[in-house]
């Protein structure tokens, strides 16, 4: 394959990918169907096969297409990395910084610190990807990421800013509708909300509670935010942190004391970042809020 093939093309290609159609690919990326349909015909004249498979459900990729999926990926995070650091400034703090958190790290906790430092910075552009999937910093897909897990790459930089307690909570209307179970065991007669698969926080709660892998959930979510909006709607009792928690008065304690649970919490960096001037006044601004966020 040409591999000095314009990365455009290489763009219009992960387009396609995500969105199973030309016309779709063009109205993501601001582009006619027609030059879709050309950036497509370049790359598979260079590959010398068809990249994609046109049937009435749309485009479907074919095993080069899929081959060539993760290093278009790894080309448009780079991309985006290098758009970022040029977006910055030696002298001052400006640019462009994504992090990546969490959805309720993201959502619940880092709105009022990000607020706060872009008052300090006005220049400073913040780009947010809240989610649960780990997106990997060693490939920059996110400058600065908040993980629930230590992380084990030698390339990254981390911060420790401690451990977020968790701990069950209920509706009071579910517990005056249900009862509120007295012991550990009483929980099987109860309507639970949980997760779904074993995402990496949820490994790392096992990890301290395995006795809570035998929990059966009758309401499950990969979604921590829908968790908690189960949760907050009076539809059983589920786990969230008591920092959130306590912001709700409707939502009551379950079971206190008896399900000492927590997640270490870490601010990790790629360290290529450390001295960009964007990335480090953003890195140190994380473990702050982050700290006096886990001391209220």
């Amino acid at each position: 394959m040409n591999m000095e093939m314009n990365w455009d093309y290489y763009r219009t290609f992960l387009a396609v990918l995500r969105e199973g159609s030309l016309s779709a690919a063009a109205r993501s990326l601001g582009l006619t169907q027609p030059t879709v349909g050309r950036h497509v015909d370049a790359l598979e004249e260079a590959s010398g096969e068809p990249l994609f498979l046109r049937t009435p459900k749309g485009l479907l990729p074919t095993e080069i297409a899929l081959q060539m999926r993760p290093h278009a990926e790894a080309m448009a995070a780079t991309a985006a990395a290098l758009e970022r650091a040029a977006s910055g400034s030696v002298d001052r703090i400006s640019g462009t910084v994504r992090i990546s958190a969490s959805e309720v790290i993201g959502i619940e906790v880092l709105p009022p610190i990000l607020a706060d430092l872009q008052e300090r910075y006005p220049d400073l552009v913040i780009e947010l990807s809240p989610s649960d999937a780990v997106e990997d910093l060693l490939n920059q897909a996110a400058d600065i990421a908040i993980r629930m897990v230590e992380p084990a790459q030698d390339a990254l930089i981390s911060q420790r800013v401690g451990r977020i307690p968790l701990g069950f909570y209920a509706h009071f209307s579910y517990l005056e509708r249900h009862g509120a179970p007295q012991h550990l065991q009483d929980l099987a007669g109860h309507r639970l909300i949980g997760f779904d698969r074993q995402l990496a926080y949820v490994r790392a709660i096992l990890a301290t509670r395995p006795d809570l892998a035998d929990i059966r959930f009758a309401f499950r979510s990969d979604s921590n935010l829908a968790q908690f909006a189960a949760i907050r709607a009076g539809g059983g009792i589920g786990m969230c942190q008591d920092g959130l928690a306590r912001r709700h008065p409707e939502l009551v304690a379950v079971l206190p004391g008896a399900l000492a649970l927590s997640l270490d919490t870490y601010v990790v960096m790629h360290e290529s970042l450390r001295t960009a001037p964007r990335c480090r006044a953003t890195f140190d601004a994380l473990v702050a809020g982050l700290r006096d966020y886990m001391m209220r």
